[in-house]
């Protein structure tokens, strides 16, 4: 597959606390070919921003995506990321790093921060990873 769209969000009951992440993958026509929702344990609301990002770009890799284009409601994340912010945080340095590897493998990759309300099935799916972790 050439190019894929990604909605990601992670989130923490608590900060930190129990979290979770959520990702959408789309193609170019808008059909989902990919969800993510997955529990994480204990982390801080940027560790799993970073996170979700995380597993949406291995899932990417994995479907052959060559292209990414990456929408996340955390601007920080997409700050640090374009490098607007430093990454001050030991945590969030190795997961950075992390997505900077990731990112190597794609021909083309873009980051763009979106308001909460255009991410609601990546939230969805970040609270329902949390809600099973929880229980």
């Amino acid at each position: 597959m050439q190019k894929a769209i990604i909605f990601t969000d992670g989130g923490a009951r608590g900060n930190p606390g129990p979290s979770g992440i959520g990702a959408v993958i789309y193609d170019e026509d808008k059909k989902v070919i990919a969800e993510i929702s997955e529990f994480l344990g204990v982390a801080t609301n940027n560790q799993a921003e970073y996170k979700a990002l995380i597993y949406a770009l291995r899932k990417s890799a994995d479907l052959g995506v060559q292209e990414l284009d990456c929408f996340l409601d955390s601007e920080l994340v997409v700050k640090q990321l374009k490098g607007e912010y430093r990454v001050k945080d030991k945590e969030l340095a190795l997961l950075f790093l992390d997505i900077h590897n990731l990112s190597l493998s794609f021909k083309k990759i873009t980051y763009t921060h979106i308001p909460r309300e255009k991410n609601k099935e990546a939230d969805r799916l970040a609270n329902e990873a949390m809600d099973r972790g929880i229980k």
